[in-house]
């Protein structure tokens, strides 16, 4: 929202920090796998997210979000925030093994997903 606004943005470290990226129509589409299996996911736990396939650096999401946005982002570094990750990748493989279950949309396509979402629903800002 705030690359839309043309709003500075915070990033707490060096922005190299790694995250894996899930669009939320697979995240739907991993609860909906488990809800129709209730019975037998009963006391079941599963590691949702994008795995890594869809793991990328904060300041590559950036990049991707100036592209969709049509100019720069401005940013400001603070400190690390304690106990933050440098690199987190959610382990999928008990979701794929159980529930058949894997993040069908790469993250350059959710990022552009949420983007033309949250343009339907601000306008032209």
């Amino acid at each position: 929202m705030k690359a839309l606004k043309g709003e500075e943005i915070t990033i707490f470290g060096d922005g190299k920090q790694v995250r894996d990226v899930l669009y939320v129509g697979d995240l739907v589409r991993a609860i909906d796998l488990a809800y129709r299996s209730s019975e037998r996911m009963r006391g079941e736990v599963f590691n949702i997210g994008g795995g890594p396939e869809n793991a990328l650096s904060l300041l590559e999401a950036i990049r991707h979000i100036e592209g969709l946005v049509g100019r720069s982002i401005r940013l400001t570094f603070r400190d690390w925030r304690p106990a933050d990750q440098i690199v987190y990748v959610s382990d999928i493989r008990k979701a794929g093994a159980v529930l058949g279950w894997r993040p069908a949309t790469p993250w350059r396509d959710g990022i552009r997903l949420m983007y033309e979402w949250l343009r339907r629903l601000v306008g032209n800002v």
